[in-house]
């Protein structure tokens, strides 16, 4: 089971690198199903390979001049220190044992892996949905909601460090639309926001959890060498339509893992 795990991670990267995003919210299920580790310790590893893949990917925008630092900062910042947070003290102070209801036994595993399955779902609904968000012409000159920004990036940290996926479902509509800024270029940032959030994250668990880095390192590497592949595809390939049908398979593994964390 473990080398279709190793196939997976490839994947990941494939994805990222060919639609720009969605793969990484596969992580968790893969370390869950297919290596058979812990949710907890899954969602802390996730955080890395999310972290190293997303690095990769905006180092890619980052040369072609798509990366607001500006706005990565604004949006970042708090996102930054809640998901330090959340992962440091508010996921190690959830018990193993939350409430039993009936024949259910509702644990921290349980628990956290039904978030990331609703957070599944509503990605999927994202990509399927094909939404562009457009800057208004009058507005493109206006001034950056910072509010707003603050209050999106502390949602976005406590998302991703409750259930170790980044949020760029969230995040590029945010930079789109209290930003004002050009969908390329939002894409590149919140790469950037997501790799920063991430690893920041898995550095609050490096306190809580011991860490099997050779395989760790060996997880992220076929991650980050799958944008590499999918980056050569991204041209003869029609990244709308895949990035649609990627989505229907979000939904489909969302679904399963919500049936099965509490009804199977």
């Amino acid at each position: 089971m473990e080398i279709f795990g190793y196939l997976a991670a490839l994947l990941i990267g494939l994805s990222l690198g060919l639609t720009g995003s969605g793969g990484a919210i596969l992580t968790v299920p893969i370390l869950v199903y297919l290596m058979r580790l812990n949710p907890v310790i899954s969602m802390a590893y996730s955080l890395f390979v999310v972290g190293t893949t997303s690095l990769v990917g905006s180092y890619k925008f980052y040369q072609k001049d798509l990366v607001s630092f500006r706005t990565a900062l604004t949006f970042g910042i708090p996102s930054l220190i809640t998901v330090f947070l959340t992962r440091r003290f508010l996921v190690p102070a959830i018990p193993e044992h939350i409430a039993s209801l009936g024949s259910l036994e509702i644990t921290k595993g349980v628990l956290l892996m039904t978030l990331f399955a609703i957070l599944m779902v509503f990605a999927s609904l994202s990509m399927i949905r094909k939404k562009r968000y457009v800057v208004p012409a009058e507005e493109k000159d206006h001034t950056p909601n910072v509010p707003a920004l603050l209050i999106q990036g502390v949602s976005v940290g406590l998302i991703s460090g409750m259930v170790g996926a980044g949020g760029g479902f969230l995040i590029i509509p945010a930079l789109v639309l209290f930003s004002k800024l050009d969908m390329r270029i939002a894409v590149g940032t919140s790469l950037l926001i997501i790799a920063a959030n991430s690893l920041f994250g898995f550095v609050g668990d490096i306190f809580n959890y011991d860490i099997h880095w050779r395989f760790l390192l060996a997880f992220s590497s076929l991650s980050i060498a799958g944008i590499f592949i999918g980056s050569a595809l991204s041209h003869r390939i029609h990244s709308d339509k895949l990035k649609t049908g990627f989505g229907w398979f979000v939904l489909v593994m969302g679904i399963y893992i919500i049936l099965k964390e509490i009804f199977l």
